[in-house]
């Protein structure tokens, strides 16, 4: 069913003015003399951020699209959305992502279940290389998340601190929790995010799994089998999700862990070999030259001064 057909005879539209609600428009002047011109700030910042609780007959229509990105997170209720493509149904615990365009673009609640929704509106010089490289379109589909209350408090970080007013302190602090509360939505399902549960993907299992024998010497058949997968559906995977393939990860967690031992201990180089797995020490050597740039013995030497 269309938008329009779901307003069909209501006559109340409004963009705004729900009891309860929480709205902060940065002002443009502001923008342009604080934060357009800053390179610390500039590159993405916060536009708009709100709080529609129960929003009945919210409606807004945008004829030449929007300059920013636009997040919706809805925690209750339905709401929707309709550009150029098509029309697209939000429920709770759902969130899109709409991308800046200059096309026509509406959204609104659900006549009969009206959405409650945090949203923030968040543009930049860097806008466009953005929403390329995270690929911006796979999130006009509403995408399902677990309720978690720490994106509520990041949502409430930014507003608060706004709130207080648009001191540099302010701004810089706002917009540096626009990335973490962003990348909570867009890497969701990752292995190092923190809103989501340790045993929730298969990767992260895995990934655990190394951490616990990394004095080990695995091969991939070891690991795969482990999670009953074939050697190859799991290196796809896992280099799908982590951009690695599955040993050359594991090879990298041991170089970090390496790297803590020289950093706060002071056993011998061979012995942090044999730690994570090298018995030959100058095998050991190569491999931490390849990944960090340098000797263990340098690299010691460095950050301890």
């Amino acid at each position: 069913m269309s938008a329009e057909k779901r307003y069909k005879g209501l006559s109340i539209r409004k963009r705004d003015g729900f009891t309860g609600e929480k709205q902060i428009i940065l002002p443009d002047k502001l923008l342009r003399e604080r934060i357009q011109n800053d390179p610390l700030l500039n590159n993405l910042y916060i536009t708009l951020i709100g709080y529609f609780p129960k929003a009945s007959f919210h409606y807004r229509e945008r004829r030449w699209g929007c300059k920013d990105n636009i997040l919706f997170y809805c925690i209750d209720g339905k709401g929707w959305y309709e550009n150029k493509a098509g029309y697209c149904e939000i429920k709770a615990n759902e969130f899109v992502i709409l991308p800046a365009t200059d096309k026509y673009l509406r959204y609104g609640a659900h006549a009969d279940d009206p959405w409650s929704l945090y949203w923030v509106h968040f543009c930049g010089d860097q806008i466009p290389h953005f929403n390329r490289t995270y690929d911006m379109r796979q999130f006009l589909t509403p995408t399902i998340l677990r309720p978690d209350e720490r994106r509520i408090r990041l949502w409430e970080e930014m507003y608060d601190t706004l709130e207080m007013g648009y001191s540099l302190d302010n701004l810089s602090y706002a917009n540096f929790c626009l990335y973490h509360f962003v990348a909570s939505f867009i890497f969701r399902n990752h292995n190092f995010s923190s809103f989501r549960k340790k045993d929730d993907n298969i990767i992260t299992q895995a990934i655990l799994y190394m951490r616990e024998n990394i004095g080990q010497r695995l091969w991939i058949d070891d690991i795969s089998e482990k999670f009953s997968y074939s050697a190859s559906h799991f290196s796809s995977l896992f280099r799908k999700q982590t951009g690695f393939a599955p040993l050359e990860y594991f090879i990298h967690l041991k170089i970090q862990k390496a790297c803590q031992l020289l950093d706060l201990t002071e056993m011998k180089v061979k012995d942090i070999a044999a730690f994570v797995g090298y018995e030959d020490p100058y095998f050991f050597n190569r491999i931490f030259n390849k990944i960090i740039g340098t000797s263990p013995s340098e690299y010691r030497k460095k950050n301890k001064g």
